[in-house]
């Protein structure tokens, strides 16, 4: 694989935005539960796993249209609005050229500002949470006999400076810290075929400020397991193209007032196209997904376009 391809790519996750929409959280129209951080579903897709040393600024935009809120059951929640977001997230990431456990050490950080709008429970725009990693590892690829496979671990942390108000029932930030480390493999088949997953684990800290509507003492969002995942094929000059998805599912129950409530952990997958065209130095992504078998959230469409620009050593 050439050099440029080799230098640093790690497409960071999309996670600092919250919707804290009480129609959707808190009101008897919908499911009464404190809901899951947005996270990085679908937000990084093919070739994800490469890196290597040197810089890299990544800007990533996402458009999303939830039109409907789901129980446990996965029906419909009478009532419940729709939730449109459009989301612009910066990312910037370096590697060392030293090495720890046989991989290059490096580090990151990721701002994002969103605009959400909840219909008649209101709109906002600001600054979501800010998320810094002390610890990336990126591993050189490997061969397998022919197949080849890049691999990266990381560990994240969100810190709740974003955008959070108590008495609105709609915000950006999510007032709880968050730690979110991820595993990163990209399998290349043969030369044409590629496949990409990153797996994450989320735990939530306790939110003790919910919003005033709730009437609760504290919050904390259940813990969840998600991943993103590609089957893409390679085409001439450096395109890519292929299915795309991701899926998450809460491992353990919210909280309110420190007592699990029952029934209410999120599920959702999606699943759609998407293309990668490789430049060298510049990489442009685009993917759309159509959710589908969501539990105790909402549940829609999305678009997600991305521009990484490898700066070099």
């Amino acid at each position: 694989m050439a050099r440029s391809r080799m230098m640093v790519r790690m497409a960071k996750h999309f996670r600092g935005v919250l919707l804290v929409v009480s129609s959707c959280v808190w009101s008897a129209r919908a499911q009464a539960h404190p809901p899951e951080p947005t996270v990085n579903l679908g937000d990084t897709s093919f070739l994800d796993a490469i890196g290597g040393p040197g810089l890299l600024l990544e800007e990533i935009g996402d458009a999303s249209h939830s039109g409907k809120t789901v129980d446990g059951g996965g029906q419909p929640v009478p009532g419940a609005p729709a939730v449109n977001a459009v989301s612009g997230l910066t990312h910037i990431a370096w590697l060392s050229n030293r090495r720890l456990f046989g991989g290059w050490y490096g580090v990151e950080a990721v701002a994002v500002a969103a605009h959400v709008n909840a219909g008649s429970e209101g709109d906002i725009t600001g600054w979501g949470n800010l998320t810094l990693s002390p610890f990336i590892l990126q591993w050189p690829e490997r061969k397998m006999g022919r197949t080849r496979i890049v691999q990266r671990a990381v560990l994240d942390f969100d810190l709740p400076v974003g955008e959070y108000r108590r008495d609105v029932p709609v915000s950006i930030g999510t007032h709880a810290f968050t730690v979110h480390p991820y595993y990163a493999v990209t399998v290349f088949a043969t030369k044409r075929l590629e496949t990409s997953w990153r797996v994450h684990y989320l735990w939530n800290a306790t939110n003790n400020a919910p919003p005033y509507a709730t009437g609760a003492r504290s919050t904390q969002a259940g813990q969840a397991i998600h991943f993103n995942a590609t089957a893409g094929y390679g085409l001439p000059h450096g395109v890519w193209i292929g299915a795309n998805g991701y899926y998450l599912k809460q491992v353990t129950a919210p909280k309110v007032n420190g007592v699990s409530l029952p029934d209410s952990p999120e599920q959702v997958g999606a699943i759609g196209p998407g293309a990668v065209w490789n430049l060298g130095r510049w990489l442009l992504y685009a993917n759309a997904y159509h959710e589908l078998g969501a539990q105790n959230r909402p549940e829609g469409n999305k678009i997600v376009l991305r521009v990484q620009w490898i700066v070099g050593k």
